[in-house]
């Protein structure tokens, strides 16, 4: 296999363009592609300050790394969620890429700021784990944003993601979700920031190539909240697909903006307001984050009225020394 440029040996191979780069000319394209999906959506310019939402994987650290590569003043963002080792070893994936290229790193400890990791959120309120940790990533990112003078988040979905997604929410008919799949959503609140996917052309195949090629280090095992996820199970199935016929999330995705997108867009016709408590946006009076995390904090307080003191324990004495020999005497 040679490269489609250079015709040199090939090391990547891209299927759906029918094509393969060596590793130069294969950094090139993925440039070259990014560049295109920031240009073409309007994403931002060299002017704005870009907050990109961090995790330890290779898709978060690679848009950081060529966001930064394109010139762009891009400063990570990670929130530790307090699952267990996992969240340990990604943090230190991602403070290990800040240092090496000498960028800038915010970090928001969940189980510092609030008293609990997602994972017990998640119990307290009856959620899964899943949902209150897209809760809770979805709040932080657009609050550390505008408490920093951020203008734009930039996450790390790629074809697969916004193909899987798409996929779901097809199945499920979904219009409300369908309204607002697209590569950006503008802000439409005083309170709400642009959030940006510069690699909804890429595929995490490429993502993956593209950290190794630049020597990226990054987490590569899956959250362990991940296991039986639905949205895993539709990657498979487009998996399947494309491997049958390379191209078909990009048809499915590509397709879905230019045709369908414009016949749902309709339906996303909810109107934000300021939430009572913290000030971002939400449809009701009070945001889902501090619905969640006062519901949290109120089931551990009635837990804990619930649950009885336990008496103390008084050492057993010694082979010949009494009791109460030594304590002090009680107060009158």
């Amino acid at each position: 296999m040679r490269c489609r440029k250079c015709h040199g040996t090939a090391t990547v191979e891209i299927r759906r363009h029918h094509t393969a780069f060596c590793s130069e000319h294969f950094l090139e394209f993925f440039e070259r592609q990014v560049a295109r999906a920031i240009e073409e959506e309007r994403m931002l310019t060299h002017r704005d300050r870009v907050l990109v939402a961090v995790s330890g994987g290779k898709d978060s650290l690679a848009l950081w790394d060529v966001l930064r590569r394109l010139g762009y003043d891009a400063t990570g963002m990670y929130i530790n969620l307090g699952i267990g080792e996992y969240s340990r070893e990604s943090q230190r994936k991602t403070v290990a890429y800040a240092e090496a290229h000498g960028a800038e790193l915010l970090i928001v400890d969940i189980p510092g700021q609030y008293g609990m990791s997602v994972e017990e959120f998640a119990r307290a309120t009856g959620r899964v784990s899943c949902s209150a940790c897209g809760l809770s990533k979805r709040y932080l990112f657009n609050r550390v944003a505008l408490e920093h003078g951020f203008g734009v988040v930039a996450t790390g979905h790629n074809l697969d993601d916004e193909a899987a997604v798409l996929l779901g929410n097809l199945l499920h008919w979904q219009t409300e979700y369908l309204a607002r799949q697209a590569p950006v959503l503008r802000s439409a609140h005083p309170h709400q920031v642009t959030k940006v996917k510069p690699f909804y052309r890429i595929a995490e195949r490429e993502t993956a190539a593209y950290a190794i090629v630049r020597g990226i280090d990054y987490i590569v095992d899956e959250c362990p909240n991940s296991v039986g996820a639905r949205s895993l199970l539709y990657k498979e199935a487009l998996n399947l697909l494309e491997q049958a016929a390379p191209g078909t999330k990009q048809s499915l995705y590509w397709g879905f903006l230019e045709r369908g997108r414009p016949l749902v867009r309709a339906q996303d016709g909810a109107t934000l307001r300021d939430c009572v408590h913290c000030g971002q946006p939400t449809t009701g009076e009070v945001c889902a984050f501090c619905r969640m995390t006062e519901r949290a904090a109120e089931r551990m307080r009635v837990r804990r009225m619930r649950t009885p003191a336990s008496p103390p324990v008084s050492p057993e004495p010694a082979p010949g020394v009494p009791a109460a020999a030594g304590a002090a005497p009680p107060d009158r």
